[in-house]
């Protein structure tokens, strides 16, 4: 290797001496002696631009609050399942189990990663393939398609059915578990293929299963085989159904197919062409499930499959990078929020393509668009419904700039109707397969 340059005492007195001689520099440093880089660097203009007001605006219920875990993604998808329950049946309030489906999602992953690393049993442990499988194991992420899967296999049931409990919404514990005992199977399995043992390794899957499973259901409850729906409708009348199991859930009172909405994504790298899908290798929770298909589209043609679903009265599940320009008290994601260039003298613009190439931005958090605000017949704002409780933002709804989406929006579930033909013709194409840590998987992580 090319020896590395180290920094010399010449450069490092010449930039000593030009940051002496910044004044601003100076004050800069004497404000952050008491204060957070935000609020030296924050526009307040920002928050003028942004106002709490929509033109296209979907009426829904209070925010959620997944607490302390990463299973934003499965209450994103819930609160966008509940509306469609609810707005059927005239029910002016409830939730669905987040804990119910987040129950078989930890079990499914297991069982994912098991096969995952058995088809790489013969590679080297320190392959890249393997290097990512074991890096983590299972965790609380997922993706539109994860969902699908698991809705179709197990249905959705009521949260009274199956609330929450402490280790649901506080899951590193549990997490660290799961991962410490899928390791070692990784490595039990190993070990007995190379000692000529391979007919060993099914029994080993097995207890490690068994002992997942045990885990799980230790922590998070055991999943109802069948409950009461039990509800008020907006006209005070008083409903109830006995004996309803979960899949009966899903196909009576949801009575949708899921498959009919496709993971939208805006990728512009090289290694995406627009109007193409694409999959990502060993991403997935559900063995025999849905795969997970991309369908790559031009901002344009992104923007405008959300907005056609918003203004038929209908919420938009997506994935962003939710860490970049955004201020949780205000509730404003907004990429003009934060002028850091002139306080730091620094360059720090950088294209969505660089970003994801370099890794300085990627997908780590999943929300539902229920407004936008059109001026001239284009969006300049976007309404954002979380899952982060209703102490924080306009309880617990933000906003985003238009720029902002511009930037930072990644994937959006879009039904079928509201895409053009082109795009539906991409579809019926063999998605090309992306590596394993590609900046499209890590919404999943």
């Amino acid at each position: 290797m090319k020896s590395l340059q180290p920094i010399t005492a010449e450069a490092l007195n010449r930039m000593q001496e030009t940051y002496q001689n910044n004044e601003k520099a100076r004050v800069v440093r004497n404000a952050l002696t008491k204060n957070d880089i935000t609020l030296i660097s924050r526009r307040l203009e920002a928050q003028a631009e942004n106002p709490n007001l929509f033109s296209v605006e979907i009426e829904t219920m209070p925010v959620t609050n997944q607490m302390r875990s990463g299973r934003c993604w499965i209450f994103s998808a819930m609160n966008v399942l509940r509306e469609k329950i609810a707005h059927k049946y005239g029910i002016k309030e409830f939730e669905l189990s987040q804990n119910y489906v987040a129950f078989y999602d930890k079990l499914e992953k297991a069982n994912w990663f098991m096969e995952c690393t058995l088809q790489e049993i013969d590679a080297p442990i320190d392959s890249p393939e393997m290097r990512y499988l074991l890096s983590w194991a299972v965790g609380d992420g997922g993706q539109w398609n994860m969902l699908q899967s698991l809705v179709k296999k197990y249905g959705i049931c009521p949260k009274n059915a199956m609330p929450e409990t402490f280790q649901s919404s506080h899951t590193h514990a549990m997490n660290g578990l799961l991962n410490r005992r899928l390791r070692r199977f990784a490595a039990d399995s190993r070990r007995a293929a190379a000692e000529g043992r391979k007919d060993d390794i099914g029994a080993l899957k097995e207890e490690c299963l068994q002992e997942c499973y045990s885990l799980i259901a230790s922590c998070f409850g055991l999943p109802p085989q069948t409950f009461t729906f039990e509800y008020k409708d907006t006209k005070g009348e008083y409903h109830a159904e006995y004996d309803v199991t979960p899949k009966q859930f899903y196909e009576t009172y949801l009575a949708e197919d899921l498959d009919d909405y496709v993971n939208v994504i805006n990728g512009p790298t090289a290694d995406k062409p627009y109007w193409k899908t694409f999959t990502v290798k060993y991403l997935g929770n559900v063995a025999g499930g849905n795969p997970v298909v991309l369908l790559n589209l031009p901002m344009e043609d992104f923007k405008a499959a959300a907005l056609a679903q918003l203004q038929d009265g209908e919420p938009v599940w997506f994935g962003c990078d939710c860490g970049k320009d955004g201020d949780r008290e205000s509730g404003l994601w907004d990429d003009s929020q934060f002028d850091y260039e002139s306080t730091f003298d620094m360059h720090l613009d950088m294209s969505k393509e660089d970003m994801l190439n370099t890794r300085e931005s990627a997908m780590n958090h999943a929300m539902v668009l229920t407004g936008v605000n059109l001026k001239d017949g284009r969006p300049n704002r976007w309404k954002i419904e979380n899952s982060w409780g209703d102490k924080v933002a306009n309880k617990g709804y933000y906003i985003a700039s238009d720029t902002w989406f511009d930037k930072y929006m990644y994937v959006v579930a879009i039904h079928k109707k509201y895409l053009p033909e082109k795009a539906l013709e991409a579809l019926k194409e063999e998605p090309s397969v992306l590596d394993p840590w590609d900046p499209f998987g890590t919404l999943a992580d």
